[in-house]
């Protein structure tokens, strides 16, 4: 799986973004393009700020308001690949959202109606949709600080739009080394759109490639750049759930066996209960559930209702790497009965991992057969691995 991880430490604008996704190895040709058929052909050129090779670009356009329908009657003439002008819409009403929210309607957009944000936008969509990455995440922003002068008047930083777009988006952000403001709204509605998996998500893996974006601002001692990496990694799906557990010592077993078959018609992800000694010697089980963080509450609630328990623990945001599962039906004849059983198949970068038929459906059929429901489970994988082998190694 590649993903494409952006470094803001010094925060992001939108030909920033541009520039560092083509030092990466976007394809320049086709960004180029697009961004001169909104203005005039831009300029890139390398450059160097704290020793390290950089690439900066200048879209020439000319500073002037344009409303919304002009805007996007631009984006609609503009020459680029659909995929990635479509997601430079979504980006335009991002901005044009923030703008509303922070000063309600709005005739001429300021901050993203100039057409150097025009062709940044575009750029910057062309560009990552030609890196063909699968996620993007984005490492927390460096804001800025202080005041800035903007079309209405002075602002503190982060200007209120980008202040609003990172409200409504999961970015994260911090203060940064310098003041002034590190991050434009075009960067923050860019990186917005961009981000499909959070940083804390972000499975171990390789790094391929480093591209550095230049910003036309001289600042302090941190040079004024964007850092982008492409990496690879496992291809691992990912999610959040919340641990649930309690020690119970009173509990007869038939009353936890009840409690766990609950928590699972409740919508738990798993439920367990795991024996242990506890204090003074007294056996005892460890109640463990997996949950999705909105059903905490409830399945907290059945556990207090069921096992009388007075304390249950939370452990929140946990993050798991899961495999990606499909359903095979394998077909097999024992004992002169055939029958189709369901078989769970995990991969890994599209190699099979393993191979799980469903024991309920095995169940129903020893049962029905006198068949050792082993030998069953047996006969099932061995066909689901030959299917498995004769169409590719993907089960499909």
């Amino acid at each position: 799986m590649r993903i494409l991880l952006f470094d803001p430490f010094h925060g992001a604008s939108g030909d920033m973004i541009t520039a560092a996704l083509l030092h990466l190895g976007a394809d320049r040709e086709a960004v180029l393009r697009a961004m001169a058929s909104v203005v005039k052909e831009p300029i890139v050129e390398e450059t160097e700020q704290g020793g390290i090779r950089a690439l900066r670009v200048r879209t020439r356009a000319e500073a002037r308001p344009r409303s919304l329908q002009e805007v996007m009657e631009r984006l609609r003439d503009a020459d680029g690949p659909p995929p990635a002008l479509s997601m430079a819409e979504r980006v335009i009403l991002r901005l044009h959202r923030a703008e509303e929210e922070v000063h309600g309607p709005v005739v001429h957009l300021h901050e993203v109606g100039a057409d150097d944000a025009i062709a940044d936008i575009i750029g910057a969509c062309t560009a990552l949709h030609s890196l063909g990455v699968e996620q993007v995440a984005v490492l927390p922003i460096a804001l800025g600080g202080g005041f800035i002068r903007g079309s209405h008047g002075t602002l503190p930083v982060p200007a209120p739009a980008t202040a609003a777009i990172l409200a409504s988006s999961d970015l994260q952000g911090h203060p940064g080394p310098d003041e002034g403001e590190l991050l434009t709204p075009t960067g923050a509605a860019l990186l917005a759109e961009f981000a499909t998996l959070p940083a804390p998500r972000l499975p171990p893996g390789k790094i391929l490639s480093v591209g550095y974006g230049a910003g036309s601002r001289e600042t302090g001692q941190v040079p004024n750049l964007l850092r982008v990496f492409l990496m690879e990694a496992e291809d691992l799906r990912t999610d959040r759930v919340e641990i649930l557990e309690t020690n119970v010592d009173d509990v007869t077993p038939e009353v936890i066996a009840y409690t766990l078959s609950r928590l699972m018609a409740a919508g738990a992800r798993d439920a367990s209960a795991i024996p242990s000694v506890m204090k003074k010697g007294r056996s005892g089980h460890l109640v463990r559930v997996i949950s999705e963080p909105a059903l905490s509450g409830p399945l907290a609630a059945i556990l207090a209702e069921e096992l009388g328990t007075l304390g249950i623990r939370v452990i929140p945001s946990v993050h798991r790497l899961i495999l990606e599962r499909h359903i095979i039906r394998v077909t097999v004849t024992i004992g002169g009965v055939t029958r189709e059983v369901e078989v769970k198949v995990g991969t890994i970068g599209g190699r099979v991992s393993s191979v799980k038929p469903e024991f309920e459906q095995a169940r129903a059929w020893a049962e029905e057969t006198g068949v050792p429901v082993r030998e069953i489970l047996r006969r099932v994988e061995e066909e689901a691995w030959r299917i498995i082998s004769r169409e590719g190694g993907n089960g499909r």
